[in-house]
């Protein structure tokens, strides 16, 4: 049986069209900001929170990029299931709270970082579908 992490994740893009991408604490797999719900939460909520905890961004727009799934990259026996979205945000974007690294990648020729199956097999090809 797997089992599965239903997260909201956040596409945030600068203004050269790169992406911003988080490192988690005690790993190396970079991958979108962005976490689980709590209970009780909708995507928008959850997103604008994790935002501000990992971040310190205030979520200003978000359009819905999709729905995906691929095996989780930090938990082993994991599939994430993400709500994903275009997002806008505004403030100082630093690392906090369980974020231990940032990286602004290029969709299109993203380098060596080690990314999360989400983003390599779901995320960038949706987003070069619509460039």
């Amino acid at each position: 049986m797997t089992r599965v992490l239903d997260i909201v994740t956040a596409v945030i893009r600068d203004e050269t069209g790169r992406m911003l991408l988080v490192r988690k604490r005690g790993t190396a797999t970079f991958m979108k900001p962005g976490g689980k719900r709590d209970a009780g939460e909708d995507d928008l909520t959850t997103l604008a929170r994790e935002l501000e905890e990992e971040l310190g961004c205030r979520l200003v727009a978000a359009e819905l990029l999709g729905h995906f799934s691929a095996p989780a990259a930090n938990e082993a026996g994991f599939t994430v299931q993400s709500a994903t979205y275009l997002a806008t945000v505004e403030g100082d974007i630093a690392p906090r709270a369980e974020i231990d690294e940032l990286a602004w990648i290029d969709p299109t020729s993203p380098g060596d970082l080690r990314l999360a199956p989400l983003l390599t097999e779901r995320v960038l090809p949706a987003l070069l579908a619509i460039a």
